[in-house]
């Protein structure tokens, strides 16, 4: 009797991407409640993180174990854990230590999907209400949509392609890690470049601030970290 050996739920998640950011049409609102659901039972250790790990390393180690795993109590810069890109989404792990500020950056014409895998961080979100191009610089008003704290456990958040801008940013109040789902990746070439901004709460007016656009911080330290959970089958590999 042949047996089938269970999915990861990373290639589950594959998967689901695949089938959904494959097609022509935007996906639809039933498809993007899927994926969240599938994202809100990942779990860290799903993904080879040991989120309790620590081993009392030097801060210029690599923060992974005997054992294989990322220690999340390790992560001394925001860490980027690449787990897959395609021309159709990408997807990876941030891991944050305790203070690591990811500033307000956009997501244009993408759908994101961020799950909160351990810790506690600090959102902020926002979406124009008008907004400038004025060829050196993307400037205008933006309502806040998110200004709040996540911790662990809680539901994966989306971001939409047309609700006026992705734009967010996460501080991390201790160690923590998000899963991000964007579609499509960020692409210099085809017009989907990351671009960063500075906020300034317009007085008087509650829930609204003056977004201007900013170069690339100079304090943004993003390392690279090996993906070491389970293996994902691709379309590429079953070609």
């Amino acid at each position: 009797m042949a047996c089938t050996m269970e999915r990861s739920k990373i290639q589950v998640i594959y998967d689901a991407c695949n089938a959904v950011f494959s097609q022509k049409e935007l996906p639809t609102f039933q498809q993007i409640q899927w994926l969240r659901n599938l994202l809100d039972k990942t779990k860290a250790i799903d993904l080879g993180i040991d989120e309790f790990g620590f081993c009392g390393s030097s801060p210029s180690s690599s923060p992974t174990s005997v054992e294989g795993l990322i220690r999340g109590q390790d992560v001394s810069d925001i860490t980027y854990i690449h787990i897959h890109e395609c021309d159709n989404f990408s997807i990876g792990v941030f891991c944050f230590p305790a203070g690591g500020v990811f500033p307000l950056h956009d997501h244009p014409r993408m759908t994101v999907l961020s799950k909160l895998l351990y810790g506690s961080v600090h959102v902020k979100a926002y979406d124009w209400v008008k907004v400038v191009n004025s060829g050196c610089q993307t400037y205008g008003l933006a309502g806040s949509v998110v200004d709040g704290i996540l911790k662990a456990p809680c539901e994966a958040s989306v971001l939409f392609p047309r609700s006026g801008g992705n734009i967010h940013s996460f501080t991390a109040l201790t160690p923590c890690a998000v899963l991000d789902v964007l579609s499509p990746p960020y692409s210099e070439e085809l017009g989907r470049p990351s671009t960063y901004f500075s906020d300034f709460p317009v007085p008087f007016l509650s829930g609204y601030a003056v977004l201007k656009e900013k170069r690339l911080p100079d304090d943004l330290v993003v390392i690279g970290a090996p993906y070491l959970g389970p293996p994902i089958v691709t379309q590429n590999d079953l070609s």
